[in-house]
């Protein structure tokens, strides 16, 4: 791997909405410091985006635009030459999104495509009058997105400070209620009442009979070539703004996608259609000295999938909880994770490891310490935690809920489930300082010692 990436490195996955505080602030810095005492030397966490109204992250009203509850509580004081040097800089979907928001409380939270004509489809004469009647309020969410990014950029120089990288994530589509398909509807494969064509999802599989029907809008891919790919420069720019490395969600759509008529309630009837990723990743690499893309490949990866990630250089992802099966080839497996991987015990779509482990039946135990070439022990967490830093990985990362043992009960997220998703927080008396070194520990014995 190149030097985009160190290699041998530990980490951790905690969303900023798991911190006590659930914000950007003082809780933010603490945690970094506990993340250097323990010798970690990456924080993953979620999109930092507006979540929808299941507080999902994957489902936004902006691929820019970051969540107003994530502020602290302090106020921060606003220069005013600094707010209006960023409002200059972001204003490719600053201006649009703040416009969106005032529109979306006229409307009472009604979807942009239920909107009046002339707003929906975004009359000049309309926008402008709006924007004359809303400038305090159009004021106020550019302050606030501001005020955001100044909280973020404190914890960006701490965590630099540390040596510690940032590691965010992206949904590869975008949410059809969102200012990105309001404001470009030509990037996206909509009608003339902005309703989509063909939606999102994946086909029926041995998990789901009828596949899964994510509803997202497609992309209109041979417009997005036809200008360069500009809307993808600008969002991998604001990402590289605010992290060092990025994960793509669904990063196969970067090879093909599956296309289901939006008149379909299911996945079944969908079909699969490439898509110009390699084009994307090669525009991408040209205006970006590095690319410090990570791509989620896990599911069923072709070999095209494989080529093009490789091609690029970009790392993949191993979860160990995915390893217990009787394929010898099975690349979770950790005797199969190689060194462009990023290796989990798991991802925040899994059960914690003690939730996962105690579903199992007794034999299918047995059957994991002989995966993991161990004889039955009770701390489930931290022998899976050994055994991702002990692969050849290139990091291994872990969720907080595993460094600490928990159950069932601190699961992130269930996929499929609408509710009781996403609230998870930790309190500061469980992050002791023998925890840090009991850590700190296991990142020494395999060699992946971060020292700020």
């Amino acid at each position: 791997m190149s030097e985009t990436f160190p290699p041998h490195r530990a980490g951790i996955l905690l969303h900023v909405t798991s911190l006590p505080s659930g914000r950007l602030d003082d809780d933010a810095l603490r945690w970094l410091d506990f993340m250097a005492e323990a010798g970690l030397g990456v924080w993953q966490m979620l999109p930092l985006v507006i979540p929808d109204t299941n507080g999902s992250p994957y489902q936004s009203a902006s691929a820019f635009a970051s969540d107003p509850r994530l502020l602290p509580r302090e106020p921060i004081p606003v220069d005013a030459d600094v707010f209006e040097a960023y409002c200059r800089r972001e204003a490719h979907w600053l201006n649009d999104f703040a416009l969106f928001q005032v529109l979306k409380r006229r409307f009472d939270g009604k979807a942009w495509f239920e909107w009046s004509a002339s707003l929906r489809d975004r009359d000049p004469e309309a926008l402008q009058k709006l924007a004359l009647e809303e400038r305090k309020a159009l004021d106020e969410i550019k302050r606030q997105q501001f005020r955001l990014d100044q909280a973020w950029g404190r914890i960006r120089s701490h965590a630099t400070g540390l040596g510690i990288e940032l590691f965010g994530d992206i949904p590869i589509f975008v949410a059809h209620d969102s200012a990105d398909t309001w404001a470009n509807p030509d990037n996206f494969l909509l009608d003339e009442r902005g309703q989509p064509t063909f939606v999102t999802g994946v086909p029926p599989d041995y998990f789901s009979e009828t596949g899964q029907r994510w509803g997202n809008p497609h992309y209109r891919w041979e417009h997005m070539q036809s200008n360069g790919f500009q809307w993808w420069l600008t969002r991998m720019q604001r990402q590289f703004d605010l992290f060092d490395l990025v994960r793509i969600d669904h990063f196969r759509g970067l090879v093909a996608v599956w296309m289901i008529d939006a008149a379909c309630e299911t996945a079944i009837d969908g079909y699969w259609q490439e898509t110009p990723g390699d084009a994307l990743l090669a525009t991408l690499e040209a205006h970006f000295p590095t690319l410090p893309i990570i791509a989620e490949d896990l599911g069923v990866i072709t070999e095209e999938v494989r080529a093009l990630r490789r091609k690029y250089g970009l790392p993949g992802m191993s979860v160990l909880q995915f390893a217990f099966d009787h394929f010898a080839d099975n690349p979770h497996k950790p005797a199969n994770v190689k060194h462009d991987d990023i290796v989990y015990t798991g991802t925040h779509d899994n059960n914690t490891c003690v939730g996962w482990f105690n579903e199992l039946q007794a034999h299918e135990k047995d059957f994991v310490f002989d995966i993991l070439a161990s004889p039955p022990r009770e701390d489930i967490a931290r022998l899976m935690i050994e055994t991702a830093m002990h692969t050849s990985a290139l990091m291994a990362i872990a969720p907080l809920q595993d460094y600490l043992g928990l159950g069932p009960q601190a699961r992130m997220n269930t996929p499929g489930v609408a509710e009781g998703n996403w609230r998870w927080r930790f309190h500061w008396d469980m992050l002791t300082p023998e925890r840090a070194q009991e850590i700190r520990r296991l990142v020494e014995a395999s060699g992946r010692m971060h020292e700020s």
